[in-house]
């Protein structure tokens, strides 16, 4: 004889049957494999960046609340010794965008980034902000000039210097953590004739290299090759700090 329960299934507690289900909704598999002890940690910035304001849900976001505490905890973890940035952004916020990229360049340990499909707009300073980048062979990045969308413009002096001011701390921090110059990158940012509906460049793999934004074309494997070399090299400085320490 079975026995139902009198307590509404709404409340009762989840058991192995309902965490079953999460796996075959998420990934499509009864059950997922442990993820493996690794002194790398991943970090993926997919579709738009927002920032302050919130974006409509159909949107795939990458919100910069949610990165930032991240890469404070890396950077303090004892068990993570580099981080991978993958990149495949439209980009967003620019403020936002900046902020994620101040702290990745403000990181002791060492990191390697890698555009994949795209990195646009604010995704540049996010890529160079890394200790070193890649580019896929046939990833694109778009650079443009700023501009100011889904709100109230007022169309006075001030405003434009506004966004030129925004436009220059960009334009610095690019140039400061990448071979780009800024005159360089503002030519890239301002040249017309090639962008149907817009001012700007769309540079393809090794372009982005050749114009000294990118440090070299490569893949998956390429980036975590670079990123075990820039880990070993940690290493040896950490093992002869401490050697001259106990001399």
């Amino acid at each position: 004889m079975r026995v139902e329960s009198e307590v509404d299934p709404s409340v009762r507690e989840p058991g192995a049957g309902q965490q079953a289900v999460g796996p075959i909704k998420e990934y499509g598999e009864i059950a997922t494999p442990a993820p493996p002890a690794s002194n790398v940690h991943v970090l993926s910035i997919v579709g738009q960046i927002e920032g302050h304001m919130v974006l409509p849900p159909q949107n795939k976001t990458t919100k910069y609340e949610h990165i930032m505490p991240q890469l404070v905890a890396i950077e303090q973890s004892s068990e993570i010794e580099g981080l991978l940035i993958l990149l495949n952004t439209v980009g967003g916020d620019v403020e936002a965008g900046l902020a994620m990229s101040e702290l990745l360049a403000g990181m002791t340990k060492p990191s390697v980034s890698i555009v994949l499909g795209g990195g646009h707009s604010i995704a540049v300073p996010i890529a160079v902000s890394c200790s070193y980048s890649i580019i896929a062979s046939t990833a694109t990045m778009t650079i443009h000039p700023l501009r100011l969308s889904g709100q109230l413009v007022i169309g006075t002096q001030q405003t434009y210097e506004y966004l030129e001011r925004m436009q220059e701390r960009v334009i610095k921090f690019v140039a400061e953590h990448s071979r780009c110059t800024p005159e360089s990158f503002r030519e890239l940012m301002f040249r017309t004739g090639e962008l149907l509906r817009d001012v700007g460049t769309v540079l393809v793999g090794q372009d982005a290299v050749d114009a000294g934004l990118i440090d070299s074309v490569g893949s998956l494997s390429d980036a975590l090759k670079k990123l075990d070399e820039l880990i070993s090299v940690r290493r040896r400085i950490s093992r002869g700090d401490k050697g001259r320490q106990v001399h």
